[in-house]
């Protein structure tokens, strides 16, 4: 993944591109401090695969789908809520010290790879540390995204 070109690519095992997707990340930039609203870089995995088989646009809290689903009138009612939709792929690092343990844990920062309002901009900093992507792509994505799968953000 791609913090600059705001890009997740796919690749196969031998480096090919199977798959390209615009997505958001930190308004507040690249960062693996707790508390500091920033994506964290370097080597991470999926730790866990939330949401097989909800909806489009069905909205998540504390990891656990509502029951319900994104309309334009919800998000009307709910202007500031930051909204986890669809799916959920949760993110563990890899790198001790960096992006995993006291401080710098991505996987305690809650740190997501998640669906978004169709209304909300892709290719662009604006999440609160999560990456954020169009719903129709993520469920694409889980789909190709197996527990365990290597994630790399530079």
């Amino acid at each position: 993944m791609s913090l600059a070109d705001q890009t997740l690519r796919v690749l196969s095992d031998e480096g090919a591109v199977l798959a390209h997707y615009p997505v958001s990340t930190a308004l507040n930039g690249a960062g693996e401090q707790d508390g500091s609203g920033c994506t964290p870089r370097g080597k991470h995995y999926i730790r866990a695969r939330i949401g097989d088989g909800q909806p489009l646009r069905a909205v998540f809290r504390g990891r656990r789908p509502t029951g319900e689903i994104l309309t334009p009138e919800l998000a009307e009612a709910y202007p500031e809520r930051d909204w986890i939709l669809t799916r959920i792929l949760w993110l563990c690092g890899r790198e001790w010290a960096y992006n995993r343990g006291p401080g710098v844990d991505t996987f305690r920062r809650f740190i997501y790879i998640h669906g978004t309002p169709d209304t909300e901009p892709m290719g662009m900093p604006m999440s609160h540390g999560c990456v954020r992507m169009r719903n129709k792509d993520l469920i694409e994505l889980f789909e190709r995204a197996p527990l365990g799968m290597h994630v790399n953000i530079e």
